[in-house]
């Protein structure tokens, strides 16, 4: 934007026309992307292009900065900076030089420069990169209310796009000083081209969970940039021939794996996950593969363009139920400092309730934290092009500042109606560390999806064997209607799930009765201790070859239901080729082999990649799979139920085989599309009695995960008929036909 005869000139990439100045060029080039400064803001630059000061602060020439845009903005002049606080009665800005500890200008916020509860700034003369930034306030100390002003805390901007000081995992750049976080100023020129949102239908999904740093960090992974974004733009080829349509990424947020750091029996340990955000805004700095010195977020910039031009998602998991500044004990970097009694819920006596099981708990429904969490998520997804996010701990988004539960929490709502998000995927974690479980009933406004923890629960009991979990298991396979109710929840409410990065990988699942996280320091008191595994036999790894085959078939079963329920399927990654944490069911803090993907398995147990990427292929071939169609014109019912004879729909204690028959029409409307699954999960053979089909069609055994799989093999011919419509299903097996026209 800049003025040009008298007018004011909107452009994307301005070129230097003939008789233009170069002032004039050059403030419409440092303005390009700053889409969110009002004409108002424009207008204050003159006709002239110039921009006078009006005061001295500290050396610095400094006026009323951008009171609109939260954060630090360059300026052709300078640098703006603005931020909010509604207890404090001063504000500094601090001025450092890289890697230093201690300010070299401190900065006064004049009475000009501030607004109700905005301090906004203009500094003139500063460059980008020549320094790093930080605040402090002054307020009152009333603890007993929740009001901890401190003016000897250097404070993080919550609205830093990038934090300073922890470039390289595991370590500090402040040179074994006392750390301080402190932010940059970033340059947004990422040109995002012809490049669109995919708004992939939600039921189509099938999402693959992953750990930015553990997904190639070790060298099996054979990249160049490993445990990096980088790294996963190098495997994108994997993931497109895998078949995944989107991928959810563990916290990407700048987060401190040194908190809690220790060593446990000659180990070194992090808070490896990163469920601890230290910034909402800033992408983590060390996992970019390349220094992004006032770029920071240009390599996750590029991974996620690389991966919509292959048609996948982005999906982020997010944090906002509770931040790294803790309890009492824990630190005061940033919130705390700013509006403690804003940010966070208190006890009546100014103490941190504890929903997040993490020490403290962001106050969500309040107007200036509901602002704030709408902000990022605008932030990430215009200027990242997200395609979603998963809320961790998301219950605690439905209380009040008190911690109750509310009916219509304002939050969640906003985000449903947000004109921004409005083709974004919303998923809830729908329960948090205080007891408040809310899977099928969290609030929606039909926007919502949840991670169905029922789904996991109820199937992992069903298909190791259990008794009396047939009638979950065909609930939970055809959508969770009992939980959803389509006419209010839609059809992709359900986001089913077997594995995630909580708990037991798929291999680990079918290896192990008991967790075994010991070395996790906490004498193996950490962790689920209701996880529905079964060791198959032997605890851990086996040579005998009919466990290890018998494990094997319950993996390839478990995919095979996965992949033929209705809702979105999300699998973690490696579970495609039985990737193991050696029975660690809380991997938190392993940055090591136990959660670094063992790409050498790849080979190893190449038969279940392929089963994986066939049934990922077969459920895009096959939308009764995934969604309502148009009716079958054979009239057969959408969804019916066969439990060992056609159209038995009862179940009782003993029943442990299932039938389950998806009837439609294909993508193009030419042809009726029917897809029968057959799950036996009894230790003994059981025989099917199938459905008849019109005249003009017959069964064809599609999938048999009795025997092994091979790319093209004819799973038909492994199969006992009994006659047209009977076939008989090995014990512990999944067959899955289609009806064929003649």
């Amino acid at each position: 934007m800049f003025w040009k005869d008298n007018r004011l000139v909107n452009t994307i990439r301005p070129k230097k026309e003939k008789g233009e100045s170069d002032e004039s060029h050059d403030m419409a080039d440092a303005l390009v992307g700053y889409y969110e400064m009002d004409m108002a803001a424009v207008q204050l630059y003159g006709k002239d292009g110039k921009l006078p000061p009006l005061k001295e602060v500290s050396g610095y020439m400094v006026r009323p900065g951008y009171y609109r845009m939260l954060g630090a903005t360059e300026t052709p002049f300078g640098v703006s900076f603005t931020i909010n606080s509604h207890g404090a009665t001063s504000c500094t800005l601090l001025l450092f030089k890289p890697r230093e500890s201690e300010p070299y200008a401190e900065l006064l916020f004049p009475q000009n420069c501030h607004i109700g509860n905005t301090y906004s700034m203009l500094v003139y003369g500063l460059k980008i990169d020549e320094f790093e930034y930080a605040y402090k306030f002054d307020g009152p100390y009333q603890p007993e209310i929740g009001k901890i002003f401190d003016s000897s805390k250097v404070l993080l901007d919550p609205y830093a796009k990038a934090v300073t000081g922890q470039r390289n995992w595991g370590e500090s750049e402040d040179g074994g000083k006392p750390f301080t976080y402190k932010a940059r100023v970033v340059k947004n020129n990422f040109d995002w081209r012809d490049v669109k949102q995919l708004e992939l239908p939600f039921e189509d999904l099938v999402i693959y969970e992953m750990h930015v740093r553990g997904f190639t960090k070790d060298k099996s992974s054979g990249v160049h940039a490993k445990g990096t974004f980088q790294g996963i733009r190098e495997k994108i080829p994997y993931l497109k021939d895998l078949g995944i349509n989107a991928i959810e990424l563990m916290p990407v947020f700048e987060f401190d794996e040194m908190e809690s750091a220790r060593v446990v029996d000659g180990t070194q340990l992090y808070n490896y996950w990163g469920y601890n955000t230290v910034c909402f805004f800033a992408p983590n700095t060390s996992y970019a593969y390349k220094r992004e010195h006032n770029h920071e977020g240009e390599e996750l910039k590029r991974l996620i363009y690389d991966l919509k031009k292959n048609g996948i998602e982005v999906i982020l998991d997010v944090v906002f139920n509770h931040t790294a500044e803790g309890n009492e004990q824990g630190p005061c970097f940033s919130f705390k400092g700013i509006d403690n009694d804003v940010y966070y819920m208190l006890t009546p006596d100014g103490y941190y309730y504890n929903f997040s099981g993490c020490g403290n708990v962001l106050n969500c429904n309040h107007p200036i934290v509901r602002r704030f969490i709408i902000d990022c998520l605008r932030h990430w997804v215009v200027e990242y092009r997200v395609d979603g996010f998963r809320f961790d701990l998301a219950s605690i988004l439905s209380r009040d500042q008190n911690g109750a539960p509310m009916a219509n929490p304002p939050i969640l709502e906003e985000m449903a109606f947000d004109a921004v998000l409005g083709k974004v995927k919303l998923i809830a974690e729908a329960w948090d560390a205080g007891g408040l479980y809310q899977v099928g009933s969290f609030p929606s406004w039909s926007r919502w999806a949840e991670w169905n923890g029922k789904y996991r629960d109820d199937m992992r009991r069903f298909l190791k064997g259990d008794a009396g979990t047939a009638q979950d298991a065909i609930n939970r396979i055809t959508g969770s209607k009992d939980l959803y109710d389509p006419k209010y929840r839609g059809n992709s409410a359900s986001v089913n799930f077997l594995t995630c990065h909580d708990g037991f990988t798929l291999y680990d699942l079918y290896s192990y009765n008991m967790k075994h996280n010991e070395k996790n320091g906490w004498d193996n008191t950490d962790g689920d201790n209701n996880g529905n595994s079964w060791n198959c036999g032997v605890e851990g790894e086996t040579n005998n070859p009919v466990i290890q085959g018998l494990r094997l078939r319950l993996i390839k079963n478990a995919f095979a239901t996965l992949l033929c329920s209705r809702g979105p399927a999300m699998f973690f990654a490696g579970d495609e080729f039985c990737n193991t944490q050696f029975g660690n069911n809380n991997a938190y803090c392993q940055d090591n082999i136990v959660s670094w993907l063992d790409w050498n398995r790849l080979e190893e147990f190449g038969e279940i990649h392929d089963f994986v990427r066939f049934m990922i292929k077969f459920r895009k071939d096959h939308p009764v799979l995934r969604k309502t169609t148009r009716p079958s014109k054979s009239s057969l019912p959408e969804i019916s139920i066969h439990n060992g004879y056609p159209y038995k729909a009862q179940t009782d204690y003993d029943t442990h085989m299932i039938g389950v028959m998806y009837a439609g029409r294909d993508e193009e409307d030419t042809k009726d599309d029917i897809v029968f699954v057959a799950i036996n999960t009894y230790w003994e053979p059981l025989t099917m009695q199938l459905p008849e089909l019109p005249y003009t069609f017959e069964w064809r055994v599609e999938v048999n995960t009795f025997c092994e799989y091979k790319d093209g093999i004819d799973a038909q011919a492994f199969t006992e008929i009994y006659g047209p419509n009977t076939i008989r299903v090995p014990a512990r097996t999944v067959i899955i036909l289609k009806g064929d026209k003649i």
